[in-house]
Formats: structure tokens, C-alpha cells, sequence
């Protein structure tokens, strides 16, 4: 999840600013780089489950994250808009792929009445990683901004060699029986309303975790430095808010507390429209922020 998604994911965040100021690519050009990594990721996602069924798990997993690693040192040359558009829609694939294959790899290993505190362990790789980002990109971007791509490559290959070894060794997952009740079983209406209400979250969490800190640096004019340190803030809350979240549903259920996490971050956004004060900042991006 580190590597995967708070690295491979939302590095590019606290990078966003630095890349329109370099003028590596223009503002609308860097914003649809942005959107090649969610296109990605939704199809590394929708994808994750077939490309178990044809390659062992465990490896698929090692693949993901050393092409993941791969594409940092992809993006130290901009070469052409296609070039960029190609490598952060594989770091997109690769964040799905692992959304998708981590958890349930190593969750089936996880006693049921653990699983709760498991899973939000498994995501604070989301929150540590966007903390490292914000973290390393104000403190090498004044070195340069191919150095900065190299720097995130080189902590992606370095923890996924530290992962390599440790993945539960598994065969390819068998493809489910095409039998009719269990096809039907994905549209019945829970799981409909289970879809729209992720979609839904992330309509409205998409646009913050992608341009806060352009946002805070060039829309409110505060500097790379200070976005970067509200991004820190995120990471944090999005470290914290799994292991929260997990302890609490293995108490009281995972509904309740899902509803009660959602109304957490509903009020977080709703922030950024009310007030836009650092206090109102900081209070917003440290949300507790559930998988």
C-alpha cells in the first residue's frame, strides 16, 4: 500500500506544483497526468481479481511493486506528454492491482475476529506513504526535480525488495463458477449501493487529494513548502484513520462504523468550502480517512 498507492499514487501531489513551475508541462496538461493515474488505477482495479487467476498472487504482487518502483525513475525525463501519460497509467494499474490483491492475499491468513485492525494496518502503508512524500519532495525538490522522481524510485525498490520474500506463497486464484445465481450475486442491491456510495466518496475526495497542495501553494499562494506540510498532515490522518477504524468495527461492526467515518469525511470537505484558514486546513486534512 506504501509503495503502491502512497508512493506510486500520491507522490505526484506534492510534485504537481513543482512540475507546472518548472514548466515541465503546462497547468491543464499536469492536471490530466494526474487523471491518467486514476484511469489506471480503476483499471488495475476492475483487473487485479482476472490477473490472479492467471498468475499466482504473490508474484503478481512482486510484479506490481517493482514496476511501480520502475515508473519514478520513468518520470525523471519528460520526454513527451504520451511518455509521462504511459508511465502514470501503469503507477495507476499497479495501485489497483495492489488495492485489490493485498488485503485479500494476506487477510484470508488473519484470524475473523482480527480482521478489522488487520485491514486498517494494511492501509496505513496508504497514510505513511503520502507523510513521505510530503516529506521528501520540499526537502530534494530544490536539488532538482529529476532527483526528486529518483529518490521515490529508489524508496519504492528498496521496500519492495524488503517485501519480496515475505509474501504468503500462493497459487493462481481458481476463476468462480459461471453459475446464475452467483453472477447475479454482484448486482443485487447491497452491493449496488455499496458501489455508488464508494463512487460517490470519491467524487468528493478525489479533487482534495489530488490538487491540495497546488491548491494551497499556488491557488492561495502559501508556497510548495506550506502544501507540502498540509499534505503531511493528510498522511497522518490517513495513517491513523485505518487502525482507528479497524479497532472500532471489530467492536461495533463494519457498518456502523463505515457510516460514521463517511459523516467524518463528509464534514472534512465541506470545510474546505466554509473556511480556508490554516486551522480550518489542518482540521479538514487530518480527518481520520478510512479504507
Amino acid at each position: 500500500m506504501l509503495v503502491g498507492i502512497g508512493l506510486a499514487r500520491f507522490a505526484y501531489t506534492p510534485l504537481l506544483p513543482a512540475l507546472i513551475e518548472a514548466k515541465w508541462f503546462i497547468a491543464t496538461t499536469a492536471v490530466y497526468l494526474g487523471a491518467a493515474n486514476l484511469a489506471g488505477y480503476l483499471g488495475g482495479a476492475l483487473a487485479g481479481k482476472w490477473l490472479a487467476t492467471k498468475i499466482a498472487p504473490h508474484q503478481l504482487l512482486r510484479a506490481m511493486m517493482l514496476l511501480a518502483s520502475i515508473t519514478f525513475f520513468a518520470c525523471m525525463f519528460p520526454v513527451t506528454f504520451l511518455w509521462y501519460f504511459v508511465w502514470r497509467f501503469a503507477a495507476g494499474v499497479c495501485g489497483g492491482v495492489l488495492m485489490v490483491m493485498a488485503a485479500s492475499t494476506v487477510l484470508v491468513h488473519v484470524p475473523a475476529d482480527k480482521r478489522g485492525i488487520a485491514g486498517g494496518i494494511i492501509f496505513t502503508g496508504v497514510g505513511l506513504g503520502i507523510a513521505l512524500s510530503g516529506t521528501m519532495v520540499p526537502a530534494l525538490i530544490h536539488i532538482g526535480l529529476k532527483e526528486t522522481w529518483a529518490a521515490l524510485g529508489l524508496l519504492s525498490f528498496i521496500l519492495t525488495l524488503a517485501a519480496w520474500r515475505y509474501w504468503p506463497i500462493t497459487a493462481s486464484v481458481t476463476p468462480p463458477h459461471k453459475e446464475g445465481k452467483a453472477r447475479r450475486s454482484a448486482f443485487e442491491l447491497p452491493f449496488i449501493s455499496l458501489y455508488v456510495v464508494y463512487a460517490l466518496d470519491a467524487v468528493g475526495l478525489v479533487a482534495h487529494m489530488v490538487f491540495l497542495v497546488d491548491y494551497t501553494a499556488r491557488g492561495l499562494d502559501l508556497g510548495i513548502a506550506v502544501g507540502a506540510g498540509y499534505w503531511i498532515i493528510f498522511g497522518f490522518g490517513a495513517a491513523i484513520g485505518p487502525l482507528v477504524a479497524g479497532r472500532i468495527a471489530d467492536s461495533i461492526g463494519f457498518r456502523w462504523t463505515l457510516r460514521g467515518f463517511l459523516l467524518v469525511q463528509s464534514i472534512g470537505v465541506a470545510m474546505s468550502v466554509i473556511n480556508t484558514s490554516h486551522l480550518s486546513l489542518i482540521l479538514r486534512n487530518g480527518r481520520l480517512i478510512t479504507p
